[in-house]
Order: structure tokens, then C-alpha cells, then sequence
């Protein structure tokens, strides 16, 4: 069995979103439902750009007076401005509360531990463990929790990668990437049947039109794996980008076709000059396209 693992995250920060509105406010914003996200305590979303873009994703937790929106801490502060500027006249109040509140991930082992903290199982996957949000004066540094190992946030990356789970930035581009390139459809980040949200009718159109090409996948090197944003080259042909890895396991934003293409044909892909393989993800709600695609 793996061991038991506790880690905090130094790379997100914290959005604290109150108010009498607040519900609302993200209902009408956000790609998730704040009904699930109220009835199971936590959810995964994004907030898209008007042409269905990722701008933002984050986890979200339901507390007593609101929600805690667990993001990568470089693009925070850009996060509450753009909440702030959707804001209007609602009755809400957003905040930076990453100074005072700590990201943590548990996993490994059978239970859940027992911190000073809002603990949730991580809603992208069960199999990722569990998310908290705590005091910083609360849970202390050295991480003391019954059953669980004290890592650091390199593990945590190392068991997210293996699971096939990816994290912006360095698996795929704020701006750039629609939510199925990565893979939020598949990981429950996306409400398709709620109702409107920025961004929503794009995104519902690339859905149901059913030819969707670009993911974020596994990928396997000969050798340790180069930096994210490696250009990767399948029968003579660019194909996608390296993302994050650990050691030679990462994951790879790909056209699927085109990688299955060059497999099936038996030619080379690499990266950088190291020799790559591909698999789905286990969870994946997608396959390989049976075509390939135009240019």
C-alpha cells in the first residue's frame, strides 16, 4: 500500500468569496454547478473567457460564510480582478486570503486526516486523496497529523503526474486552451446541462459537435523527460507540447490523432530527441479518434 502522505502547497493560494450573493454570483460566472458544489462541500470549475477559453480554474470548498477558491498562486491576484470586474452590484466580497490560509493535499494510506482544517476528497478524483484549506497559525509547520507522512509539494506533483491529472500552468496555457484540451470535461469541472456561464456556449458547441481532438495524456520517455512547452514531433509531423513531468512519467497536451497515427504506423515521437510513448489516462471519458484530422 502507498504511503500515507501529507503535503502543503506553497505554488496555490487562496480567494475567499462571501456575501449574500456569493452563490449566485459564481453560479452565473463559473463552468461548475454551486448546487453540487454546496451538496458534496467542494467542486472543480473554471472561469472561461467569452470564447470558451480557460482564464482561470481552481478547486472550490463551501465553508460557514462562503467559499475558498484554491488556485495557482501566480495567477491569483489577476483571478480577483477578474472576479471584481464581473462583481458589479453584487453583494459580495472577494479577497486574498493566501497569507493567512495554507493549501494542503493528503494522500495514500485508508482514512482521511484529522487537521485544524477544511478537509474535502479532491473532487477531480478520488484517487487523488484530499484537499484542505487552514489556518497557517492552526496547522503549524511540521504538518502533525495522525497517520499521514510529512512530504512537500515535489510528491505531490509526482502523484498527480502518475494519476494523469494536469495543473495549469505548465501542463496548459491560461488564454489558450479550451476546457476538453484540459480535460476538465472529464474530471467534473464542467456543468454541461446547469444552465448559462461565460464561455458556455462555445464550449457546449465543441461538445455536441463530438470531434474533439486535443488532450492532456500520459506520456512515457526513454529518459527523464524535457522542460514543459518541449515542441513533440510524431512522424516528421508537430503534434503537441511536454507538460509537467517527474523524472521520465509526465503528462502532454496532444492531437490525439496524430499521435495515434504515428503508433499505429510505427514511427518515431520524441521530444527534444527523447523517444516517447502514450497512454489514456484510467478515468479518461475519452478514446483515440479513428481519424485524423485536417491541419
Amino acid at each position: 500500500m502507498q504511503r500515507a502522505r501529507i503535503a502543503e502547497l506553497p505554488g496555490r493560494g487562496v480567494v475567499h468569496v462571501t456575501g449574500p450573493d456569493a452563490r449566485g454570483f459564481l453560479q452565473n460566472l463559473l463552468t461548475c454547478d454551486m448546487d453540487d458544489v454546496d451538496e458534496a462541500g467542494a467542486g472543480y470549475g473554471a472561469l472561461l473567457t467569452p470564447q470558451g477559453k480557460i482564464l482561470f480554474d481552481f478547486l472550490l470548498l463551501k465553508i460557514d460564510d462562503g467559499y475558498l477558491l484554491d488556485t495557482p498562486r501566480q495567477t491569483l491576484a489577476d483571478f480577483a480582478k477578474r472576479l471584481t470586474f464581473y462583481k458589479l452590484r453584487a453583494k459580495v466580497d472577494i479577497r486574498d486570503v493566501s497569507e493567512d490560509l495554507a493549501v494542503l493535499a493528503a494522500w495514500g494510506g485508508d482514512g482521511q486526516p484529522e487537521m485544524p482544517a477544511t478537509v474535502v476528497r479532491d473532487p477531480r478524483l478520488a484517487a487523488l486523496g484530499f484537499r484542505a484549506i487552514g489556518a497557517r497559525s492552526a496547522i503549524g509547520a511540521d504538518l502533525a497529523t495522525p497517520g499521514f507522512e510529512a512530504s512537500d509539494e515535489a510528491d505531490y506533483h509526482a502523484h498527480r503526474i502518475a494519476l494523469g491529472i494536469p495543473e495549469a500552468p505548465a501542463d496548459f496555457t491560461y488564454g489558450d486552451a479550451f476546457p476538453h484540451d484540459a480535460d476538465l470535461d472529464a474530471l467534473n469541472a464542467v456543468a454541461f446541462d446547469k444552465g448559462c456561464f461565460v464561455g458556455q456556449e462555445v464550449v457546449s458547441r465543441m461538445k455536441h459537435r463530438g470531434n474533439l481532438r486535443r488532450r492532456i495524456i500520459l506520456v512515457h520517455g526513454d529518459r527523464d523527460l524535457p522542460e514543459p512547452g518541449t515542441e513533440i514531433v510524431a512522424g516528421g509531423r508537430p503534434a503537441g507540447t511536454i507538460g509537467s513531468s517527474s523524472g521520465a512519467a509526465g503528462l502532454a497536451l496532444v492531437r490525439l490523432d496524430r499521435i495515434r497515427e504515428a503508433m499505429d504506423k510505427g514511427a518515431a515521437i520524441t521530444a527534444a530527441g527523447v523517444t516517447l510513448q502514450f497512454t489514456l489516462p484510467a478515468w479518461a471519458g475519452f478514446g483515440w479518434p479513428e481519424t485524423v484530422g485536417e491541419d
